[in-house]
């Protein structure tokens, strides 16, 4: 059984199709064209990562360095502004500011894997500033960071479990004494982590019955989609939005 909707952010009929940087299958990842891509496709839900540069502005961006993706090099957090926004995507695509997004895509609903530290409360303060608590939903492999956010601004920021509230939460699911605590809304997991797997029928029911939805990242097959369509996850995030898309039409379920 789904739980119940535990904040605004999660208010959407059915599983929620969530669009990973969205959609870095089409290698322009974490840029307003791509991210435009998505909202076309019909996403309303889209995931990125934030960074702050040298002098505190917030970029949403996956890696540390501009190296891997961009014509640029560096470290963002080593540099200002005015030179990361020369950076570009695949040659082409400049880095776009989180603010920036929240203007441009007023109807989107973000899920954000905050990357470091140094993002945190400038993050919290761009979130309380524009209003956009019901539009939010924190994510970190930090729990530490989670907690911290959980604490600074209480239940109107939507957050997701880190690491050790989702270990825990599978421990629980096989029986074994684990503190499931925080208000998280989600535990957002990959279907397998390191051979084991995490996202099983067992886990669902831990999750939802402490009211948890399950995300499950980073899904780009059909096959996969469906199994865990089948099985009962609350939302799937994937590269390839396009595919995601056409599963769950054949399904019923795109909203």
């Amino acid at each position: 059984m789904t739980p119940r909707i535990r904040h605004p952010y999660l208010d959407h009929p059915g599983p929620i199709p969530f669009a990973h940087r969205g959609g870095a299958a089409d290698g322009l990842e974490n840029t307003v064209r791509q991210f435009r891509c998505a909202v076309d496709a019909g996403y309303r839900y889209i995931e990125t990562d934030v960074h702050t540069t040298r002098d505190g502005r917030l970029v949403a961006f996956h890696d540390a360095t501009l190296d891997r993706v961009t014509d640029g090099a560096g470290r963002i957090a080593d540099l200002p502004w005015q030179e990361v926004r020369r950076a570009r995507v695949a040659g082409g695509e400049p880095l776009p500011l989180f603010e920036e997004l929240l203007e441009t895509f007023p109807d989107v609903r973000w899920n954000v894997d905050v990357k470091a530290e140094a993002a945190l409360l400038p993050f919290l303060d761009l979130v309380g500033r524009t209003n956009s608590w019901d539009r939010i939903c924190l994510g970190s492999f930090s729990e530490a960071r989670v907690v911290r956010a959980q604490r600074l601004s209480g239940p109107r920021l939507a957050t997701s479990y880190g690491t050790r509230g989702v270990f825990n939460l599978r421990l629980r699911s096989w029986g074994l004494p684990a503190a499931v605590r925080g208000s998280a809304i989600a535990a957002q997991v990959p279907e397998i982590q390191s051979g084991i797997q995490v996202v099983d029928r067992r886990f669902l029911h831990a999750a939802h019955a402490r009211g948890l939805q399950v995300h499950v990242w980073t899904v780009n097959d059909p096959e996969g989609m469906h199994r865990l369509l089948d099985l009962g996850v609350d939302g799937i995030m994937t590269d390839h939005i396009d595919t995601l898309r056409k599963v769950m039409e054949d399904r019923g379920v795109w909203v």
